[in-house]
């Protein structure tokens, strides 16, 4: 299991290389909630998004062979531009399997930091399968997503800043709700949160029709959900948890939320409108559930995570010309 001092080793590694997200306040999402919302916006981290902290922690501790030999990994996009990011940072040739109907701005900005794109179908293919063949072949390492204890406790440096923070703010969460796809951020963060702030509830957040973490800690065990499911949150379309992130997450989550597609495209204007930040699908869940009404807020202090703002243009500005 991951403890608390790997978490802080990652941060040590990370020093200079991610940024310190600023904990903000917004006054219009404050009178919605009746309460104190304090917002993370990772949208403003190193490639847009926070996977950069366990990309980075993952290959900054590959061996010189491993280094010579680059790494593979697989991503709809946030991941692969962290896993580009980090190789470039430190001379490391990245290869990335995504899938073809991943965002245009997901696919040039990783090729733009030096990552080698290999698409697929996302329908009909098996990108870890394909992953797999390629690292085989070229003797390289393959960096997941999130089930791999280094990508953990990366990722897990946000919840760290996120306590450390709230802590100095004065404000110490009574909740903290969190983006979740194959469950490495809410996991990593749940880990440090808990060991800064015992009393504090983890929520993750999940699309409606990728609940896979909420059905499997309904019944106790990994469930994968249904193979046809479909979610404009790209970022978290992931059918099944990870073997570690669920351990995690079983023992120290509180419970899972679920927003729907819509509910997620109000949480994108709300963000911009309001608060100037640009949030893509899958980083504006956790926002989606507060306006929603998916917890009670009212009197309590939440902090909520924005994992990401890597969106296109077209879709942004389609979204933003909606009515809620």
């Amino acid at each position: 299991m991951i403890e608390l001092c790997d978490v802080e080793a990652a941060a040590a590694r990370l020093h200079g290389v991610s940024v310190r997200t600023p904990l903000i306040r917004n006054f219009a999402l404050d009178e919605i909630a009746g309460g104190k919302i304090l917002v993370k916006p990772e949208c403003l981290q190193v490639t847009g998004s926070f996977k950069i902290r366990g990309a980075f922690n993952h290959l900054s501790q590959l061996s010189p062979e491993q280094v010579r030999n680059g790494v593979v990994a697989w991503s709809s996009g946030n991941h692969a531009q962290g896993v580009a990011a980090a190789g470039r940072m430190l001379g490391i040739k990245t290869a990335i399997v995504m899938p073809e109907d991943a965002p245009q701005a997901k696919l040039a900005n990783t090729r733009k930091l030096g990552g080698e794109v290999i698409i697929y179908d996302r329908y009909t293919g098996d990108r870890e399968a394909i992953a797999t063949a390629l690292a085989a072949a070229r003797g390289a390492e393959i960096i997941p997503s999130y089930d791999h204890e280094y990508i953990i406790a990366g990722q897990g440096t946000l919840g760290l800043e996120l306590a450390d923070d709230a802590i100095d703010l004065g404000m110490a969460p009574d909740q903290v709700l969190i983006p979740c796809g194959g469950g490495g951020l809410s996991s990593g963060c749940a880990v440090a949160l808990k060991a800064r702030l015992p009393a504090v509830d983890i929520y993750a957040v999940e699309p409606v029709e990728f609940d896979d973490t909420a059905k499997s800690l309904a019944s106790g065990e990994r469930v994968r959900i249904d193979d046809s499911a479909q979610s404009i949150c790209d970022a978290l379309l992931t059918p099944m948890p990870g073997e570690l992130t669920f351990a995690i997450n079983r023992r120290l989550l509180s419970d899972v939320l679920t927003v729907s597609d819509q509910e997620v495209r109000v949480a994108m204007r709300f963000a911009f409108i309001n608060m100037k930040l640009v949030v893509e699908p899958g980083g504006a869940v956790a926002l989606a559930a507060i306006l929603s009404g998916k917890i009670a807020t009212a009197g309590r202090i939440t902090a909520i995570v924005l994992s990401g703002g890597n969106v296109d243009i077209e879709l942004f500005a389609q979204i933003q010309a909606e009515r809620n």
